[in-house]
C-alpha cells in the first residue's frame, strides 16, 4: 500500500494535492491503525509482565527483611 500511495503521488503530481490518491491515503492509514493497536496491546502484555515481577520481587525482599531482622 506504502509503495502504491507513493507510486500515486509520482504518476499525478498535482492530482495529489485534489484527492486524487486519496483512496489509498485512506488504506493506507487503517492499516497504519491496525498495526499501532497491536503494538500498543504488545507493549502493554509486556508491561503486565514486567509489573507483576517487579511486585514479586519487592514481596520477595521484604519477606527476607522481616527474616533477617527477627533472626538479630
Amino acid at each position: 500500500v506504502i509503495e502504491q500511495f507513493q507510486k500515486c503521488h509520482l504518476d499525478h503530481p498535482y492530482g495529489k494535492f485534489f484527492g486524487e490518491c486519496t483512496d489509498l491515503k485512506i488504506k493506507l492509514d487503517r492499516c497504519f491503525r491496525q498495526e499501532k493497536a497491536l503494538k500498543r496491546k504488545a507493549n502493554f502484555e509486556e508491561s503486565k509482565k514486567l509489573k507483576e515481577r517487579l511486585q514479586a520481587c519487592r514481596k520477595e525482599s521484604l519477606e527476607r527483611g522481616e527474616e533477617e531482622n527477627f533472626m538479630r
